[in-house]
């Protein structure tokens, strides 16, 4: 999203050549300034520690902020991929003057990590330049993680919010020869990056059975149209072509033992693409020994190499340009381009 003001919200808190792998080790983290860790997670407690990041832009608390991100947080922003010091410099220019964080959404990854996903509506400044409206309405989420007993943001990206997708025709899509050939399962591993290039094969082969059985039943995505449950997900991906998609810039983060994130950029020619193409994150979890995916976050448009930072890596909702939905989602028109040096928003 040319992050818009994601980096608020995403902090607070995801083929060619060879792909570059980041696996940092988990870190402790016991500052003060996180909630201690409860043995369950409910929705109205994750909630409230997003909001609480919200709250420390918001007043400016930079430390406060910085306190509640894991060391290997990352903001996934239509200008590129921030790491936790990065993310805490770009809220530095982020000023929410009003905000509203709806539409929420609490996601249980497994007991030491869960997602939230809220659309948010924000006014205020980055880089001293006002926004309001559609540059501050975006869909955001954020992954949190129990690192030794303290609640910390690993995880925040967001996509500016465009109008719900049309009724899609049935699809008339029918499997290639070698989907037909193919087993009707996927045995998906430990490895994210390559659970997430073998989806992507199974969309160019259009072996949507194979695909579905990598989703876990709770699974959700979250596009610029909608926020997707398991069967849209499964629809929306029977509506476009896959056979020349491209994938680059791979980056993954521990969430813990047993959960993981994937990050990347997907190019994926049709009519108003994003010409550089757009962000898409996958988180993946092991559950009674099966490696399923349980969440994703795509339609964040990549934006010209070396535009300036959106502003909350973790926080500001970013004025970034409506973008098409991601290859899970049904193919949109083109994608508008978003104001300059959009605001992030949230973590």
């Amino acid at each position: 999203m040319k992050k818009m003001l994601v980096l608020l919200a995403a902090l607070i808190a995801a083929a060619c050549a060879a792909p570059t792998t980041n696996q940092p080790t988990p870190t402790a983290n016991t500052n003060s300034a996180a909630t201690p860790a409860t043995a369950v997670v409910t929705e109205a407690d994750a909630v409230a520690k997003e909001k609480a990041i919200w709250d420390t832009i918001k007043n400016k608390d930079y430390e406060a902020f910085a306190n509640m991100l894991a060391e290997d947080q990352l903001e996934v922003t239509s200008d590129g991929v921030l790491d936790k010091a990065a993310s805490v410099a770009s809220v530095k220019e982020f000023e929410p003057t009003e905000y509203t964080l709806s539409d929420w959404k609490f996601i249980s990854v497994d007991k030491d990590a869960f997602v939230v996903s809220y659309t948010t509506n924000v006014k205020g400044k980055y880089k001293g330049k006002e926004f309001s409206g559609e540059d501050g309405h975006a869909r955001a989420s954020s992954a949190w993680v129990n690192r030794n007993g303290r609640w910390l943001a690993i995880y925040h990206q967001e996509c500016p919010v465009k109008p719900p997708m049309p009724p899609a025709k049935a699809s008339t899509a029918k499997a290639s020869p070698a989907a037909a050939a193919a087993p009707a399962t996927t045995t998906a591993g430990s490895d994210p990056i390559a659970n997430e290039k073998m989806v992507w094969d199974l969309f160019k082969t259009k072996n949507y059975e194979a695909f579905a059985a990598l989703l876990a039943a709770d699974f959700t995505e979250v596009e610029p149209d909608k926020v997707y449950d398991k069967a849209g997900a499964v629809q929306g991906v029977a509506e476009f072509d896959a056979s020349k998609a491209v994938l680059s810039d791979w980056k993954m983060v521990n969430l813990d033992s047993d959960a993981s994130l994937v990050t990347y950029v997907a190019k994926v020619p049709f009519p108003g693409a994003p010409p550089m193409g757009e962000r898409h994150s996958t988180i993946w979890a092991n559950r009674d020994g099966k490696w399923i995916a349980v969440f994703h976050h795509g339609g964040t448009r990549v934006t010209k190499p070396g535009a300036a930072p959106s502003p909350m890596a973790s926080v500001s909702p970013s004025p970034s340009p409506k973008a098409s939905p991601s290859p899970a989602a049904k193919t949109s028109p083109a994608a508008r381009p978003s104001p300059k040096a959009s605001p992030t928003v949230r973590p």
